[in-house]
């Protein structure tokens, strides 16, 4: 198997952008450096004479923050005003594609303006090698796309350092891959060392002289929190500058780009997730306590502990607060816990504990730590059980679909899963035993039989599951840890079998499809099927319950490597201790803190971002004090609290689509609407007991009315782009000539007076005006060559454009502003001309989506996102949006609608910006007994322009579909409406 990857993603593709066009203005430039020994770091190298390549900045800083603010304002980031750093921040959820948004970035900057050397440092070895297998399967896709531009790149080894030579004399473009361990300890580590095989100098040096573009995986862990010496390290690396990329940053230098866990799942960008939550009730039969937290205020330090009390109402399993020396029998009023007393309490960060004195022993708890309660076995062996048939019952919908279903173990300890006998034999632990039993126990069951029929069931439990864990020299398995080197080899010997196996853990042919790792998979790994997770270790900390998650979060692939979309097929089980509540909680808790994203919140300068058309058809952001006005206002009318919190006075009004607003923001409303809807949902967790299969109503399905209505929609077609080459050129002119004047550089000044008051220093502006800057003579770009390369015209189409627009002037005045606009002016056209000129026929009678596929597909629904339905399909409709359960409910209340059917997702009309999938086919009939059939788009909400650019796009295509289906008196109409009652006007 060979994963495939969409290079249009338009999230994507706005990450990489960020971050390119930081360089605006910026022309292709490289600066060679003699590299010559003990010149220091000016002019490290081997022998005299002898050229590097490195890379060079030639935008001074004060253009480098007017990209940078442009670039946080179009992405709805509030602008910083000074550039502290060349440090810039993109903000990623896992699962969303990370390291191929900075990969492919390393090829689009390469492309822009020439930079050569780039540098990945990343915190584990795991990581280490996931990039670098991710760079030899995503190497030949970028190649492609980049018209076979040629890329090297290797992983540090310090004992070749010969290849650090080859870096920095190497002319092409050269990628180092290197953990932090590796560089972050000057007087240990050989990159700080010279060595003959650079030629006598230090390695550091070779790499300091070529300026690299450094890209930092997870940051928070490479920076190396208080002491720092991960930063240190990147500054010894003396970098052009450093993009630092993650989904739960620390410190956030200069955001120019943020896709959090609400947007991913909002967009449906990763797998929806539910919980099965396993709750040990009445069990109160042995001591039980778990830590849940240390705490220290006001010089008085205290824990909190989780134990069984007995109150009035019974036994009841509390929390409580406890100190140094409180004896627990006391607390719990249960004799039970005598002799139970709490000693030493902990609170230093990141070595938090409890000192537990128990009857003829004491043990150290961790947070999250449990003592005693009931056998943990049994808990396992029951939460192996579950997964294993949340596991099958997944592989019994998705294996018809091509789609292979993996689980993820994470257990405490290697020796739970293998250990071994005197005699140096492995020999399988508790969970491996307890693992077969429960597979073979639920192969037998009558619901999986069609899973095994003729299958040797204690083989194929035996091959079905693996561990993956640290290895060390002798071969023997361990626990994973990276502090010294011996144990970083160790680990290295486990990465790099898990990442040369990824494709092959995709394919059937491979029986392997039971993981357990102890901390292994923890980072870096990204197999992309990972359909359930269970944690049988504790999770300890929010930020940890995250990085689990984040396991199985990324979209499915099917046999083909092709992406799977949808939450019907994209749904990531967890199976856990702890409630569902809890659980939920305890998640959006840790979203909160590491995204800064507050949960029904908005902030006054949440709106600053909005863009508003000028009159000659330009845009500029709200800005400050529109936005802050605007805010004020939603205050004023009780739709936000004074801390910016949603009101269910907003709710509602969102759900009545009923928000006012002042009438200077109406032209607005879509912008200031979106942002308000995504203050207010949380992120969705659904729970596993809540789930249901959504049954088709054969009653509906078999009826005239339904046959009436299928037979005018189920024909599928076939498209043709019609250009008029001569129409194309002369739109592309047009939209040139009319396109905004090109500005000369120009520079911004701002006066003001530093008032100081009761809150400091209040910045009142008093004037501002901006001045011309004369460059004098420039070195001109090459302006086809570089417009052909934005555009995909050919340069003699081109030339005709810039000639006959009359504009080719105007790229003397300011030559990278011109080309940035015209390329604009042009795409707008192209795009434009692709919907425009699109033509649909009809397949013929037999190429249609059969009506049978409705019974053959598998529907699963939940509780909350489910509407019960008597005209519909199926009985329930499974909706993702309060848009959609409103239309669905308003079909079953209108008494004019016989039948009505949420078209399911493999009911797509291809279009040439990808398939689109319309939401709704109805049949109204009136009084008299006519009837009208409807295929029909509910128009909902989008997060980005350009996004709903495509969606609008994509329903001019899909009119077009319809229009070709349109045979005989009465065909299917196709219509967008906000409302359900639009229809009935």
């Amino acid at each position: 198997m060979r994963l495939q990857f969409e290079p249009d993603l338009d999230y994507q593709l706005d990450a990489i952008a960020a971050v390119c066009d930081l360089f605006q203005g910026q022309e292709e430039c490289r600066t060679e450096f003699t590299v010559s020994r003990n010149l220091g770091y000016q002019l490290p190298g081997f022998q005299e004479g002898e050229l590097g390549v490195g890379n060079r900045l030639l935008l001074p800083d004060d253009a480098l923050l007017d990209n940078l603010r442009q670039v946080q304002l179009r992405n709805g980031i509030h602008p910083e005003e000074s550039l502290k750093s060349r440090d810039f921040t993109v903000e990623m959820e896992t699962g969303t594609g990370k390291t191929y948004v900075y990969l492919r970035t390393i090829f689009e900057l390469n492309r822009r303006y020439g930079f050569t050397k780039f540098a990945i440092v990343v915190p584990s070895v795991a990581i280490k090698e996931g990039v670098n297998k991710s760079l030899d399967i995503i190497g030949p896709h970028l190649r492609t796309l980049y018209s076979g531009a040629s890329l090297e790149h290797f992983v540090y080894d310090s004992a070749k350092l010969g290849q650090v030579r080859n870096f920095a004399t190497g002319s092409q473009m050269q990628v180092m891959v290197v953990t932090v361990g590796a560089i972050n300890k000057r007087d240990v580590n050989n990159i700080y060392q010279p060595s003959e095989k650079t030629g006598g100098e230090k390695p550091i040096d070779l790499v300091r002289a070529t300026n690299p573009v450094l890209i930092v995986d997870e940051p928070q862990t490479v920076d190396g929190g208080l002491m720092g010496r991960g930063r240190q390290a990147l500054a010894m690396m003396n970098p052009l500058c450093t993009l630092r990329y993650s989904a739960t940053h620390t410190d956030k230098h200069h955001m120019i780009y943020r896709l959090n866990a609400v947007d991913a799942y909002e967009r449906k960008l990763v797998k929806q997730i539910e919980v099965a939550a396993g709750v040990i009730l009445d069990d109160y039969n042995r001591p039980y306590v778990r830590l849940v937290a240390t705490r220290r205020m006001q010089g008085i330090i205290w824990a909190e502990v989780e134990v069984d009390q007995q109150t009035p109402g019974g036994i009841r399993r509390r929390i409580l607060k406890v100190t140094d020396g409180d004896r627990l029998e006391q607390k719990t009023r249960r004799e039970l816990y005598r002799d139970h007393q709490i000693g030493n309490i902990r609170v230093e960060r990141g070595n938090e504990y409890l000192e537990l004195m128990i009857p003829g022993d004491y043990r150290w708890m961790r947070p999250g730590e449990i003592h005693g309660g009931v056998d943990p076995i049994a808990v396992h062996r029951e939460m192996i059980r579950k997964t294993i048939h949340e596991h099958l019952e997944k592989e019994k919908r998705l294996k018809p679909q091509g789609i292979k279903v993996l689980t993820l173990f994470f257990i405490d300890a290697v020796a739970r899963y293998r250990r071994y006998s005197d005699e140096g034999m492995p020999v399988k632990g508790e969970h491996a035993r307890i693992f077969e039993e429960e597979y073979q126990r639920a192969a037998r069951l009558p619901k999986f039989q069609a899973l095994f029929d003729g299958v040797d069931l204690q083989g194929a439990a035996e091959s079905a599951h693996a561990g993956y864990f640290s290895i060390d020299r002798r071969r023997v398995w361990t626990d994973t840890k990276e502090n010294n080197q011996a144990n970083r080899d160790n680990a290295e010997r486990a990465y790099r079998l898990i990442m040369r196996d990824k494709e092959r853990l995709l394919s059937f042919s491979e029986p392997l499809k039971f993981i357990f790792s102890h901390s292994a998979l923890r980072e870096g790994w990204d197999n992309p099927n990972v359909f359930q997770i269970c944690a049988l270790r504790e999770i300890s900390t929010e930020k940890e319950r995250r990085q689990t998650i984040g396991r199985g979060s990324r979209l499915c692939v099917n046999q083909s490597g092709e992406r799977q979309r949808g939450f019907e097929v994209n749904t990531l089980t967890v199976i856990a201790r702890e409630s569902y509540e809890e659980f939920a909680e305890n998640l959006q808790q840790e979203i909160e803190e590491e995204t800064g994203v507050q949960f029904g919140r908005i902030s006054w300068h949440s709106f600053e971002s909005v863009l508003v058309k000028d009159s000659d058809g330009t845009s500029k952001p709200l800005g400050i004090k529109s936005s802050r006005k605007l805010w004020s206002f939603l205050v004023s009318q009780e739709y936000l609290t004074n801390r910016g919190q949603a009101s269910d006075t907003l709710q509602e009004a969102l759900s009545l689509d009923a928000v006012v607003l002042p009438d200077e923001f109406e032209p607005l409303r879509e912008d200031i609407i979106r942002k308000l809807r995504e203050s207010v949902p949380p992120i969705k967790i659904k729970k596993a007991d809540e789930r249901r299969r959504v049954e088709p109503r054969n009653a509906i399905m078999d009826s005239a009315e339904f046959q009436a209505l299928w037979d005018r929609i189920k024909h599928r077609t076939t498209y043709r782009v019609q250009f008029d080459n001569e129409a194309l050129l002369a739109d592309c002119i047009q939209a040139l000539a009319k396109a905004p004047p090109i500005p000369r550089p120009r520079i911004f000044w701002r006066q003001g007076s530093l008032n100081p008051g009761p809150a400091g220093k209040d910045q009142e502006a008093r004037e501002s005006n901006v001045g011309h800057l004369e460059e004098g003579t420039l070195d001109l770009p090459d302006l086809l060559t570089n417009m052909q390369n934005e555009t995909g015209l050919t340069r003699r189409s081109i030339y005709r454009i810039l000639t006959d627009s009359g504009r080719l002037d105007d790229f003397l005045v300011n030559p990278a502003k011109f080309i940035e606009v015209a390329s604009a002016a042009i795409n707008r056209s192209k795009r434009q001309a692709l919907v425009s000129g699109i033509k649909y026929q009809r397949l013929g009678d037999e190429h249609y989506f059969a009506q049978e596929l409705f019974r053959a597909e598998e529907l699963i629904g939940y509780l909350k996102n489910m509407v019960a339905a008597k005209k519909s399909v199926y009985d329930h409709v499974v909706y993702d949006s309060e848009n959609e359960a409103a239309f669905a409910r308003s079909m079953e209340q209108f008494a004019s609608v016989k039948v009505y059917a949420k078209l399911p997702r493999w009911f797509q009309v291809p279009t040439p910006l990808g398939p689109y999938n319309p939401d709704w086919a109805v049949l109204i009939e009136d009084e008299l007994g006519e009837r009208l059939y409807l295929v029909v788009e509910t128009k909902g909400s989008a997060f980005l322009d350009d996004l709903r650019n495509v969606e609008r796009a994509k329903v001019e295509c899909g009119r077009a579909h319809f229009k070709a289906l349109e045979v005989g008196d009465s065909p299917a109409l196709y219509r967008v409406v906000h409302k359900a009652d639009e229809l009935l006007a």
